[in-house]
């Protein structure tokens, strides 16, 4: 299952002290607007996005048809597909993609420990 580009959205509570730590720990700005409440910061391959006021948690993030610079790949699996597979293994789903559309969908689950993961899908 090819679940595509990995990252941690961070619940934070002011995001321009979090944008300073993380860039200490060698993070840059990669696309974002903290005007906004909310950036996405690389480092090498280490995605992190802070988001201020946008959600309780810290969610798993999986980006299928993009790599880790957010560009699109050609060899992915749809979030649709994605989907009908965790379904047929039992997992449940907090929200769920339109399996009658086509393009940019998401769904979301949570882990046995009740970690969120968003599976995001922008193509």
């Amino acid at each position: 299952m090819k679940l595509g580009a990995f990252s941690i959205s961070l619940s934070v509570k002011d995001i321009a002290k979090s944008k300073q730590f993380y860039e200490n720990l060698g993070f840059t700005e990669f696309n974002g607007d903290v005007q906004q409440n909310w950036l996405i910061m690389k480092n090498g391959n280490a995605i992190i996005g802070l988001f201020q006021d946008m959600f309780p948690e810290n969610i798993i993030t999986f980006n299928p048809g993009w790599d880790e610079d957010a560009n699109k790949i050609e060899d992915y699996m749809d979030v649709r597909e994605i989907q009908k597979e965790l379904k047929s293994k039992g997992i449940e789903f907090a929200n769920e993609a339109d399996i009658n559309t086509t393009g940019p969908s998401y769904f979301s689950i949570a882990d046995p420990d009740g970690n969120q993961i968003l599976v995001d899908q922008h193509v």
